[in-house]
């Protein structure tokens, strides 16, 4: 088959952070949410969950440094844990984590908590979508039924019954 001079073979990469301090966001998020450094270039710090730390990100993509938004809602990480319960207590172990909100239960039963970073950057933390299946199955429920309870499809619930996702 021949190659189109029109393909440019996109992929995506990563997602980069804004951050005022890259050693306090490095120290958080390693610390916090056990992200392992890959490359760590000074001012630019890439960790083993895809995405990036940039310091000085004005200066990078020349514009004024007063247009960088504090707490714009528009965006969050996300991260599933296994043992929510173990997580907050970790949580809690921290000083100085602000709140978007406490520990809340979505109708689909997952247990959440959404904290800012230090540059008010959205962390969203999930109890595991198939900890909670798992759950549901042990429990008795039919797989039908965990899928309605939880509000995943059918394939999902067979998957986590079947070990396929864990």
């Amino acid at each position: 088959m021949e190659e189109s001079k029109d393909d440019i073979s996109m992929r995506y990469v990563s997602t980069l952070l804004a951050v005022k301090d890259v050693n306090r966001s490095k120290r958080f998020y390693q610390e916090l949410f056990e992200q392992k450094v890959t490359m760590d270039f000074g001012r630019n710090v890439t960790f083993s969950g895809g995405f990036c730390i940039q310091q000085d990100f004005d200066w990078l993509a020349d514009f004024p440094k007063d247009s960088i938004k504090e707490r714009s809602h528009n965006m969050e990480l996300y991260f599933e844990v296994d043992d929510f319960d173990a997580f907050i207590d970790k949580l809690n172990s921290f000083e100085d984590i602000n709140y978007l909100h406490q520990a809340k239960m979505h109708e689909w039963k997952q247990r959440v908590v959404r904290i800012y970073d230090p540059d008010y950057h959205i962390i969203e933390i999930g109890e595991s979508m198939a900890v909670i299946a798992a759950r549901y199955l042990k429990q008795g429920y039919s797989v039908e039924e965990t899928a309605k309870i939880i509000q995943h499809p059918i394939e999902f619930v067979e998957s986590v019954a079947k070990g396929v996702i864990s």
